[in-house]
């Protein structure tokens, strides 16, 4: 197979789909790469890299989406990049498809197999190339909130983990998933007050198992989010509901009688936000301000420190990719049922029920889709 990798073009998105080791991995298995000329810098990859593993350079994206089988990205395919695409081509990377009808209008109209990565499961039951994203995003929601709640950047003037005498700030996590785990981990590092809210028993008892007295865990109810999210001085939005909207746990009341000067950091933001005041936000202008309090959503959170984005999200995605290109996406998808959770748009059809629900689609099973066309 001709496996494509354009170079992302979202705003300050420097992550790549491929890095040069697993392009090394598909040439092994007998595959072709094109990667488009610079693809790799943003993670300190030059075209160099690329050909000494096999790979050829091609000077425009054009050129990748008119000749590759299966492209291959990190971000959801900006309208330019839509518009490329070709019937029975392959796409596979995030696409993140409720909250965006004019992204979905557009892979419906091209005719491609678009498969999100955001949506394949694993025999766990967990959402494996979601997850790598997400620890990093988890992670750095505690760094930006710190930055944010500095008086120069408009926060209340708060040093996260205090000093002794000095309380410090207390940190609400909305939601114990991966992104909440990885937001707790760093903010109990930085000495916080921290406070996880799930509506999942046994998500409040692994975190109680993992961080002990170090945060307090709260059973999610209305009054629960409200009450806390009220004496917060930096509130972390880590909600999901797998391929569908965000719930908006925080409404805009809320968020008016919130402390001046306190933080939101909406991790959530790629699937239409947990805040009903959340707008996307890039890493160029990542906040602005409602009612005094400090909002950073930023939809690319990750691509900041795209080295680290990159290789972690390889080591999840690369045997998928493989397995597409050695099978063939027909084969691979019906092969295995994890996979094919991942297959959102299939030649004009929607195939995930979550986002035909979202969006007034009419679903249509997957495995119908492939078999019949």
């Amino acid at each position: 197979m001709l496996v494509g990798v354009p170079k992302e073009i979202k705003d300050n998105e420097n992550r790549v789909g491929l890095a040069p080791s697993s392009v090394r991995e598909l040439v092994h298995h007998g595959h072709d790469v094109i990667v488009e000329r610079n693809a790799g810098i943003g993670i300190g990859m030059g075209d160099a890299d690329y050909q000494s593993v096999g790979a050829t350079v091609a000077d425009t994206a054009a050129e990748i989406f008119e000749r590759a089988e299966m492209i291959v990205k990190v971000k959801e395919p900006q309208a330019v990049e839509r518009a490329m695409l070709r019937p029975d081509q392959v796409l596979f990377t995030y696409l993140h498809l409720a909250p965006d009808p004019e992204q979905t209008k557009d892979l419906v109209a091209s005719g491609a197999v678009c498969i999100a990565y955001e949506t394949v499961t694993s025999p766990r039951g967990g959402l494996p190339l979601l997850a790598p994203m997400s620890e990093v995003a988890g992670r750095m929601s505690i760094q930006a909130g710190a930055y944010c709640l500095e008086k120069p950047h408009g926060g209340l003037g708060m040093l996260l983990g205090g000093v002794p005498g000095v309380d410090p700030a207390k940190v609400v996590v909305l939601g114990g998933g991966v992104v909440g785990t990885h937001a707790t981990h760093i903010a109990v590092g930085m000495g916080a007050d921290v406070w996880v809210l799930d509506r999942n028993v046994d998500v409040l008892k692994a975190h109680w198992q993992q961080f002990g007295r170090s945060t307090n865990t709260v059973f999610s109810t209305q009054d629960a989010v409200e009450r806390h999210v009220l004496m917060a001085d930096l509130v972390i939005g880590g909600v999901l509901i797998p391929g569908a909207a965000a719930p908006k746990l925080v409404t805009a009341d809320m968020v008016r009688q919130m402390k001046p000067g306190a933080v939101v950091v909406d991790v959530a933001i790629d699937q239409g936000g947990c805040f009903e005041t959340s707008r996307a936000t890039t890493h160029a202008q990542p906040t602005y301000v409602v009612n005094e309090v400090v909002h950073y959503c930023v939809a690319n959170m990750p691509g900041g420190v795209p080295r680290t984005s990159t290789f972690a999200l390889n080591n999840a995605t690369l045997p998928h990719v493989v397995t597409l290109a050695n099978k063939g996406y027909k084969r691979a998808l019906l092969d295995d049922p994890h996979l094919l959770e991942g297959l959102n748009v299939h030649k004009g059809d929607v195939t995930y029920k979550p986002v035909a629900d979202d969006l007034g689609y009419e679903f249509r099973d997957p495995v119908d889709a492939i078999e019949n066309g």
